[in-house]
């Protein structure tokens, strides 16, 4: 007896042996169009339609009517003009055609009204808004000395316009709102909906890009707070509450995992810090941060099965299991990808996602044969169509890039990995992977100037728990607001493997050879796809020999952990008998001094904690006595959670001087979330750890009846100290100005910093120094901690001139890159950079 499943396996026709690329040109060719019309004069774009239609009309009239087909001719011309004479011909100018009217319409559409005038005269209005996106903060960033102040950004569409005389103006023209203020005021703006309808009062700016979505920035006032005009829609009400409803259920989670889940399932990144991110950038990860098509393929796959079984899949999935028919089963799918795109947002992705999604599944509805290919052509060109400014997203452009990679490059390169001996699992994996980071990489490097190493195995081992984690979470999603108890627990359930995912990112990233630089812009980007060919081809004859292949995989392998044993070995870094090392850190300070095998007492943390991270696994340092940042600038502190990350730090002392107060508070918070003690240094205090001993000399502690004096800013209350050892004096002023430089020698008498071995120049080299106390400290060597091409000048030629006139060996970590201080005990002392050693002449 056959059943209705046999039956309609039977009937379904095979996959053709060739892949369908017939709807690739049009939709290549539709996005490189919507991408140029978007800011090509009206009349060039009408123009370019105008042709494309005529002449696509009229080779679908002569290939309808005339009788010569693509045979007729046997020349090269005839041929070659029986193919142009073709309907795929004709559809590809049409696609043109259409994308350059819609791509024609939406750019007029954002240039059109007072708004872009209005811009550009930095005008105050009053304007009543649509939001169309979630209110987000940006990211901190280390700006100098300071770390640059939260904002919230929401892109909205202006609906109603009154200017300042009065003039009224109704449209719908698209901006980018700005809200600064304190954390109460953003905390409002945050929990705005999408389709809220709102009133403010701010300033218009011209967008920062040119041909960009929106039409001006509105930047409104500080803590003016929103006034609601409309509510929103139902469906972005039902979609806040499940959102709200995975945020409470994941707030018993451990930081990484409560912050990752629900940027995992529904791409709400709120709660990701700047370390995290950062960590996720490093190892080529984004793309798992925020929701994307792979959360959507996930959900599909359990309802209709793998995509790669085309012709069973739907027999495979869930809804053969609960009794669904075919059709049924392609409604349902349907519901299910509008309410992913509601609840998860119209980001480029998940547009990408869902559209070859619908397409499969109206597929499933009709009983035609299935191809992913021409499915994902389909999607680029309806999108294109419906939104030209995707064909300008990155996001898009690398969505379609990896979905293309993985449906043509990686089911090759897993078999030939199969046909090696890699169990086929493996095989799959490793090939999607690496097809995704070859094809995806050039792109990358167009943004990030820097290429992962380290991208394709953190892919892989975080790819196990992709599906766990989202299925896990989508379940919480969906059972919070009835049943919060469950959800807590499913939530905790998808926390083990949200917490693997950002584990390997952050060990990943930690890694000293985690990735390298890269020329920016497009140039490094076609540099890198050259490259990405040369070692393909260089793979594949790799493969031919295993011991070729094994010796290339350890090389990379210890370029990329470069263990120290190993690292000191074939580069000399870090040099045997190390007293000092100044990490590269950029602008900024970071300075570790050895207390004994893998103990070191660090002083600051620089600005970003991975390259102080980095630094410090390069040195082997797994013990930290004692941390001391010198002042609260963001430059010397920013970077604390990569030091105490991973090791045992037995405390953390700062100055007595708490401004700024922000980055005072973001020490205390982040020791506090280590578990670390925070304590205060002062002058007078000594201290010994293994074989250091140091002095704090600045700043003044004060008693009761001498209280101390009120510095005149943070870089004056930075802590100073004076350490030795092994024979050796070193003099680390933090980042002193000239007053406080003489204050110092004044307290000290001279006598305590006369001619010592190693000065830290204060202050990144700047040229406010103290002459006095340079021609008293008079050192051997100088060094300086200072980023490549900073815009202030540091170091400064006066400062190194006086430095050199003192007899003093200047070394600077942006040309120098990390120093590292060795000898004492009455031998020469010496310095080295990471792989050189230099030698230091003694006055």
């Amino acid at each position: 007896m056959t059943t209705t499943g046999e039956r309609e396996e039977a009937e379904t026709p095979r996959e053709p042996r060739h892949t369908d690329l017939r709807l690739v040109p049009p939709a290549l060719a539709a996005w490189a169009t919507a991408a140029v019309a978007l800011t090509t004069p009206a009349a060039a774009t009408a123009l370019t339609a105008g042709a494309c239609l005529a002449v696509g009309m009229a080779l679908l009239i002569v290939a309808r009517g005339g009788d010569t087909g693509a045979g007729a001719g046997t020349g090269t011309g005839q041929q070659t003009a029986a193919r142009w004479r073709s309907p795929s011909a004709a559809a590809l100018l049409l696609c043109v055609a259409a994308s350059a009217i819609s791509a024609g319409l939406h750019g007029a559409e954002s240039r059109r009204g007072p708004v872009p005038g209005l811009a550009e005269r930095h005008a105050t209005v009053r304007a009543e808004v649509e939001l169309t996106g979630d209110a987000r903060l940006t990211r901190p960033r280390v700006s100098g000395d300071r770390t640059t102040p939260s904002a919230v950004l929401i892109e909205a569409d202006v609906r109603e316009l009154t200017e300042a005389d009065g003039a009224r103006t109704r449209g719908r023209t698209p901006v980018l709102i700005i809200v600064d203020g304190s954390p109460t005021a953003r905390d409002r703006w945050l929990s705005l909906l999408p389709t809220t309808r709102l009133r403010v009062e701010g300033r218009l700016a011209p967008p920062a890009v040119d041909g960009d979505r929106i039409a001006a920035v509105l930047r409104v006032g500080k803590d003016d707070p929103p006034q609601t005009v409309g509510p929103p829609s139902r469906a972005q009400r039902l979609a806040g509450a499940l959102r709200a409803g995975l945020r409470e259920a994941t707030d018993g989670l451990p930081q990484d995992a409560r912050a990752l889940l629900p940027g995992l399932v529904v791409g709400d990144t709120a709660r990701v810090g700047p370390e995290l991110h950062a960590a996720f950038r490093e190892t080529d990860l984004l793309h798992l941060m925020a929701v994307s098509g792979a959360n959507f393929t996930i959900l599909l796959a359990l309802l209709i099965g793998p995509p790669g079984t085309a012709q069973r899949a739907e027999r495979r999935g869930l809804a053969p299991r609960i009794g669904l028919p075919l059709r049924s089963t392609a409604a349902l799918g349907g519901a299910l990808t509008l309410g992913f795109v509601v609840v998860c947002r119209p980001e480029p992705s998940v547009l990408r996602a869902a559209s070859c999604g619908l397409i499969a599944l109206l597929a499933i509805a009709t009983g035609r044969r299935r191809s992913l290919i021409p499915a994902l052509a389909t999607a680029v060109l309806l999108l294109v169509l419906y939104d030209p400014w995707l064909a300008r997203s990155y996001g898009f452009l690398l969505s379609v890039l990896a979905t293309g990679a993985l449906l043509t490059v990686a089911p090759r390169w897993s078999v030939a990995l199969t046909a090696r001996g890699v169990p086929p699992r493996i095989a799959e994996a490793l090939g999607a992977a690496a097809a995704a980071q070859a094809v995806c990489a050039p792109v990358v490097a167009v943004l990030a100037a820097r290429v992962s190493l380290v991208a394709v195995p953190c892919n892989l081992l975080a790819e196990f728990a992709v599906a766990p984690a989202t299925v896990l979470g989508f379940a919480a999603l969906a059972t919070a607001p009835w049943a919060m108890p469950f959800a807590k627990v499913l939530a905790w359930c998808a926390g083990w493997p949200a917490g693997w995912i950002a584990d390997i990112a952050r060990t990943g990233a930690a890694l000293p050879g985690s990735g390298i630089d890269w020329p920016d812009g497009w140039r490094g980007g076609a540099l890198l796809a050259l490259a990405t060919a040369v070692l393909i081809g260089l793979g594949r004859r790799a493969f031919r020999s295993p011991w070729m292949l094994g010796g290339c995989a350890v090389l990379l392998v210890l370029f990329v952990v470069q263990p120290p044993p190993v690292t000191r070995v074939l580069t000399g870094w870090p040099p045997p008998g190390w007293r000092l090392v100044m990490c590269d850190v950029g602008q900024g300070d970071a300075l570790v001094l050895a207390a004994g095998p893998a103990t070191g007492v660090v002083i600051d943390a620089g600005p970003d904690p991975l390259p102080v991270d980095r630094c410090l696994r390069s040195l082997g340092i797994t013990r930290i006595p004692l941390v001391l940042l010198t002042h609260f600038h963001a430059d010397h502190v920013a970077g604390l959670a990569g030091v105490l990350r991973g090791r045992e730090v037995g405390a953390v002392e700062t100055t007595g001087f708490g401004e700024p107060e922000d980055q005072a508070a973001f020490v205390r918070r982040v020791a506090a979330r280590y578990g670390v003690p925070v304590g205060r240094a002062a002058a007078g205090e000594r201290r010994r750890a293994g074989p250091l001993d140091w002095q704090v000399l600045w700043p003044p502690g004060g008693t009761a009846a001498v209280p101390a004096p009120v510095p005149d800013g943070p870089n004056d209350a930075s802590v100073t100290l004076l350490v030795r050892t092994a024979g050796l004096r070193l003099l680390l002023l933090g980042d002193l100005e000239p007053a406080a430089q003489r204050a110092l020698l004044r307290a000290t008498g001279g006598a305590a910093l006369s001619r010592v071995d190693v000065l830290k120049v204060a202050h990144h080299g700047s040229a406010y120094q103290d002459p006095g106390l340079l021609r008293t400290v008079a050192p051997r060597l100088a060094l300086i901690s200072v980023g490549a091409d900073n815009t202030y000048g540091h170091p400064a030629p006066r400062t190194l001139a006086a430095l050199r006139g003192q007899g003093a060996t200047v070394l600077r970590t942006d040309r120098d890159g990390a120093v590292a201080v060795v000898g004492g005990d009455g031998g020469d002392g010496g310095a080295g950079r990471a792989g050189v050693r230099l030698g230091v002449a003694r006055r």
